[in-house]
């Protein structure tokens, strides 16, 4: 299985900024020889206006393109929302489901997360599920309270590939991420349980997470989920070199 390196764009970036960092993007996978090889997979969410952009930009490339949200319903009077079915068409692969930012601001429940899951699947698009606890607490209940939202948004889902990145909330736009002492026992028992419930999948670490992080978890992990550090496209190629190396 290829190592997985996401990144999400956020809100950050206006749309010049966007096209120009897919360019550069671009360039970076064509020239590194685990991403254009397969060893390393790497996908990138931008804003919805921008996903045309990247998918053009990287034409040619192993890069998957990711939307940062997606609807229920794949049809209807739905002002201001875009279906998983629009979102195939025009070449999306994977898509964010419930991070900890909608669950907040937008109070997404695991209803919504569930649904958004199975729509994501029966469309061919993989979710990035995002799950994490929102106080510090054990592995051990880290892992629990994980593996209960895994358990919510995939139970009605179809079958399908999914990418599990493990954010803790607390560890979200911190200084530093959470520690491998935290990270790797929880990531093990995500990747159990999706074994044990014929699941399957990736799990990826997010959370703050940037150069240097993917040596120190090993094999734990397979892979990240990089927000403002892969902002310079230097330190996205830093982590690269990791996964490759891992």
């Amino acid at each position: 299985m290829p190592r997985t390196v996401g990144v999400s764009l956020k809100m950050y970036f206006g749309h010049a900024a966007a096209l120009s960092w897919f360019d550069r993007v671009a360039e970076l996978a064509r020239e590194h020889r685990a991403v254009a090889s397969g060893e390393v997979e790497l996908f990138v969410i931008p804003s919805f206006p921008a996903i045309p952009g990247a998918i053009a930009a990287f034409e040619g490339t192993r890069v998957l393109v990711g939307a940062q949200d997606l609807f229920w319903e794949d049809s209807g009077a739905y002002t201001g929302e875009v279906s998983g079915a629009e979102l195939a068409e025009i070449g999306v692969r994977v898509a964010e489901v419930g991070h900890a930012e909608r669950r907040r601001l937008f109070f997404e429940t695991d209803a919504v997360v569930a649904a958004k899951t199975a729509a994501a699947l029966r469309n061919g698009i993989a979710p990035v599920l995002c799950i994490g606890e929102v106080a510090e607490v054990t592995p051990a209940v880290a892992a629990a309270e994980v593996i209960s939202q895994l358990d919510a948004a995939v139970q009605d889902a179809p079958a399908g590939r999914i990418i599990v990145a493990y954010e803790p909330v607390w560890a979200i736009g911190a200084a530093e991420p959470a520690g491998p002492d935290h990270i790797s026992p929880v990531c093990r028992a995500l990747r159990e349980h999706l074994d044990a419930i014929g699941r399957g999948g990736t799990v990826i670490y997010g959370g703050s997470a940037g150069p240097g992080l993917l040596t120190r978890l090993g094999d734990s992990v397979d892979g990240l989920f990089l927000g403002r550090f892969a902002h310079d496209p230097a330190a996205l190629a830093a982590v690269l070199d990791e996964a490759a190396a891992s």
